[in-house]
């Protein structure tokens, strides 16, 4: 009988720290870090444009998988610009947009001889 006591104790200290580790995933889940202002070390960002002083490097060569539904859309993957670093961001699928078409993000070496990625994204009536 004490037993089953201590057993039941015990029951609702594990489900009162689950449910408190819910409650705190559940609170954070909402927590984005992000960056304060358009600066950073050796870039700076002007309407959709990224300039850095350091040339992106090669793509990555990336195998297309299966398209995980019909008339998904395959968005290949590009190097950014993040924290002053380049950084890989993988090709994935997306979702078509009726009347929007896709346009890939790219690099340009300037004339001045600094670099500059042209974000990509859903453009309206494009083709």
């Amino acid at each position: 009988m004490q037993g089953d006591a201590i057993l039941t104790r015990a029951s609702r200290r594990s489900l009162s720290w689950a449910a408190a580790a819910v409650l705190g995933a559940a609170a954070l889940g909402g927590c984005v870090v992000a960056p304060v202002g358009p600066a950073y070390s050796s870039g700076y960002y002007d309407e959709g444009v990224v300039t850095a002083d350091v040339a992106p490097p090669a793509p990555y060569v990336e195998t297309v998988p299966v398209a995980p539904y019909l008339g998904a859309i395959w968005i290949g993957g590009f190097w950014d610009w993040s924290g002053g670093r380049h950084v890989w961001r993988p090709g994935h699928y997306e979702r078509p947009r009726p009347g929007f078409s896709y346009r890939q993000p790219g690099w340009t070496h300037g004339a001045d001889g600094r670099w500059m990625l042209h974000r990509g994204g859903w453009d309206h009536g494009r083709r």
